[in-house]
């Protein structure tokens, strides 16, 4: 059976008296973007540190490809890249001269070709001879990126790369990071759920120092069970005959022909809406769930109680 990419056992880690992670267990298959989630405070920034191996943890074992991190820890840093929130770049040198800095710190044998590797998977070739202080924010971004990969580690991690970007810079960079996770794990942190629902195959959420939630998008968009139906009607009936089906307790009529309906019990109220269109001649023409918002998915993950 292959190893995963990442594999955290029962990792904890105080900060004086105060755990901000404990007893932390999960693992990420290669290949992919994988959603970090959490509030402030909740454990992200200290979880991603020890992973990267800038943090000791106080209890745990991390792997990386196979590699304790804590026994081994160059051999298994090898395998990881790493952008801050904030990009570790330095501003008076051109971003060939800091690829090439970034490279030797790591050890790479060729690293010409590695550095031109970097700078042509970001984009940034034409600017190898340009001072990174003169580069917009979204290009200091891809410079943040390509250092994070010059090493071509199979695991990378991205701290809200996006953040400070304007709109065609977000879907630039978020672009850019589909394209990299094509041959590559990543693990994103961010605060944007929109820009989680549109790159991430998982998402992980932290909170209060423990995974809350670990699965697919679909497991996190579907949370929260729907207690709404979206319904249109050709030969729309009265809000009174809606309330007259079992499990619906309230109608909101949004238009001449739609309606929004709350239900409680199973999803069995769509099939007895259904029925009673047909008997009723009310011509139904479309129904759906409506599912909750990521926003409110997180907000009960959120204050969601994690010990019994």
């Amino acid at each position: 059976m292959k190893n995963p990419i990442v594999k955290v056992e029962h990792l904890s880690h105080r900060y004086a008296v105060q755990w901000a992670i404990e007893d932390i267990n999960f693992e990420i298959e290669a290949g992919g973007i994988v959603g970090l989630l959490g509030s402030n405070g909740a454990g992200k920034s200290t979880t991603m540190n020890i992973i990267c191996g800038v943090l000791n943890q106080t209890r745990g074992e991390v792997y990386i490809d196979g590699v304790n991190l804590r026994e081994h820890p160059v051999e298994a840093k090898k395998n990881i890249g790493f952008l801050p929130q904030k990009p570790p770049i330095y501003p008076d040198l051109t971003v060939e001269e800091y690829l090439r800095f970034c490279a030797d710190l790591r050890f790479v044998e060729d690293i010409p070709s590695a550095v031109n590797k970097a700078m042509s998977r970001c984009g940034i070739t034409h600017f190898k001879d340009r001072l990174i202080r003169n580069l917009s924010g979204g290009y200091q971004q891809r410079v943040g990126i390509a250092q994070a990969i010059v090493h071509d580690p199979k695991f990378v991690i991205l701290d809200e790369p996006t953040n400070g970007l304007d709109p065609n810079q977000i879907m630039e960079v978020r672009n850019l990071i589909r394209e990299i996770a094509l041959d590559r794990t990543v693990l994103l942190s961010t605060h944007i759920l929109s820009e989680v629902q549109a790159t991430c195959r998982d998402i992980m959420m932290i909170e209060c120092g423990h995974v809350v939630f670990s699965g697919s998008v679909d497991d996190f968009d579907n949370y929260i069970k729907p207690n709404t139906l979206f319904v249109c009607f050709e030969r729309p009936p009265l809000e009174d005959e809606l309330l007259t089906i079992e499990g619906i307790f309230k109608v909101q009529k949004i238009n001449e022909r739609n309606y929004r309906l709350w239900f409680s019990g199973g999803r069995d109220v769509a099939k007895d809406i259904v029925k009673c269109s047909v008997n009723k001649g009310w011509e139904l023409e479309e129904i759906h769930f409506e599912k909750s918002s990521l926003d409110a998915v997180f907000a009960k993950l959120s204050n969601k109680e994690i010990r019994e």
